[in-house]
């Protein structure tokens, strides 16, 4: 996983609670076991016309926020099936962190686990956060916990353990390697039964 420390880009609002993974990926997009290519179908029942066109209302079609990284939103964000590839296609179109009003356990942890920091923030503070301009940067600080924009300042909660292996960019596979020199002794001194 790639690090984060600070992330200050533009920010996209969808303001709408209970988006569940099926609107963030849809089921007919799933066949694919890999990581990859599922940006193109994030939110694909809003983001496209029922011809294939572009919705040219839908906010992340729209050319001002392109480029945005922080996703700005409401309640519940993720609830539904237990997908993994709706984080997947989060990260796929760029999006490095979330800002809701709350998460599905499931989808919160499938997040901390694919590197997508998924900050709660209650709704005034989101709602500051989703007025502003498409140009304007915000900050998500992690080390000390603040998303600051302009004179404001907001802090979030998150678990130490998750805190400290998004900064040094540590999936469960990377912290299992770390172990790899006790795992060698552990491995050689196996009774060999053949």
């Amino acid at each position: 996983m790639k690090p984060i420390t600070q992330i200050t880009n533009t920010t996209i609002p969808l303001m709408k609670d209970n988006i569940d993974t099926d609107q963030l990926i849809p089921k007919q997009f799933l066949k694919n076991i890999l990581k990859t290519g599922y940006g193109r179908n994030l939110f694909y029942d809003w983001r496209y016309l029922a011809n294939g066109a572009k919705n040219p209302d839908f906010i992340l079609n729209q050319d001002k926020y392109q480029g945005a990284s922080i996703l700005i939103t409401g309640d519940n964000f993720g609830c539904g099936s237990s997908r993994e590839h709706a984080v997947w296609a989060l990260k796929n179109y760029g999006f490095e962190v979330v800002i809701a009003g709350g998460y599905s356990d499931i989808f919160y942890m499938n997040s901390t686990k694919n590197g997508l920091l998924a900050i709660t923030l209650p709704k005034d503070q989101r709602e500051i956060l989703a007025n502003i301009s498409a140009n304007e940067e915000i900050t998500v600080d992690l080390p000390n916990q603040e998303v600051r924009y302009k004179d404001h300042k907001f802090t979030f909660e998150i678990d130490p353990l998750w805190k400290h292996k998004f900064v040094n960019g540590l999936d469960d596979v990377a912290i299992t390697m770390g172990y790899d020199e006790q795992i060698s002794q552990y491995e050689a001194n196996m009774p060999n039964f053949n």
